[in-house]
């Protein structure tokens, strides 16, 4: 009777421990479906994150007024923009109206956008450079002079920036206008800006006015790891284009996809503005 006992207790005991189990289990269940790290959503957090990227030499606003190129771009409603021969504070003969304006404040300020300024080189009382425009904040920002042989023209710039496009994501996008005297000045650029960008740890968009054409070696060659993602077609001068020499690339190749590439037949400047929308793999 003792040992009968003893066995039906055990085998009780047993089967609450089974059943304990299971509640576990299916509690456990119940709690994954609603928290981070199951499968719904983590295909929600790998969905791609779609970008519009705008790239505009602006020709220090020479034909056109700030209000003009701020209207265009703000008609595009871009994510981040590309500007090269930004002004600062100058005072240029051969554009009187745009005299002691402050052009990426300005630009900023009618487009609702957020800033970055990076200036090349002092002139007219002012300064000359490159900059950015943003819908998301700027985590960092950084000007970084490329290199100047005694050959070259003037001084060049990269504008870096690290741009939250979510809560704590990123992606690095970079602005810059390469030199015109030759192609060994401008390969040493790319050269340079390869260095910098290629060891960022987020994904990378570069835009800009590289003065060379497709086939040129520090496009062919010097930006061959990029994938680009403009639309391939003559960008200068803006009345008779002839030549390309504005691209948008992105780093590494197999993060970006391309969705849309556009060339704006838009006479604001020497140059017509490129725009691209990319998908960027989370």
């Amino acid at each position: 009777m003792y040992s009968k006992s003893i066995t039906y207790f055990y085998s009780l005991k047993f089967v609450n421990m089974r059943y304990l189990k299971f509640v576990c289990l299916f509690f456990l269940i119940i709690l994954c479906k609603h928290i981070p790290g199951n499968s719904e959503t983590i295909y929600a957090q790998e969905k791609p994150v779609r970008l519009k990227v705008l790239c505009y030499n602006l020709r220090f606003g020479e034909l056109a007024s700030l209000e003009q190129l701020a209207a265009f771009i703000k008609e595009q409603n871009p994510d981040v923009v590309a500007l090269q021969e930004v002004d600062v504070r100058t005072f240029r003969p051969q554009a009187l109206h745009q005299n002691d304006k402050d052009f990426i404040t300005e630009l900023g300020f009618r487009t609702g956008m957020l800033t970055a300024y990076g200036k090349t080189i002092p002139h007219a009382g002012g300064y000359y450079g490159i900059g950015i425009l943003s819908k998301y904040p700027l985590a960092s920002v950084e000007r970084i002079y490329l290199p100047k042989s005694e050959n070259g023209r003037e001084q060049r710039a990269l504008l870096v920036a690290d741009v939250e496009y979510e809560e704590n994501q990123y992606f690095t996008f970079a602005c810059t206008h390469l030199d015109t005297p030759n192609t060994e000045e401008r390969q040493a650029q790319v050269k340079k800006l390869n260095e910098v960008l290629q060891t960022k740890p987020y994904p990378v968009i570069i835009a800009g006015d590289f003065n060379a054409r497709p086939d040129s070696r520090e496009i062919s060659e010097g930006m061959g790891a990029w994938k680009a993602v403009c639309k391939m077609g003559p960008t200068s001068p803006a009345n008779n284009p002839r030549s390309q020499i504005d691209y948008i690339f992105c780093y590494p190749k197999d993060k970006w996809d391309s969705v849309e590439a556009t060339i704006y037949q838009v006479q604001l400047s020497d140059h017509l503005p490129i725009s691209a929308v990319v998908d960027l793999k989370k």
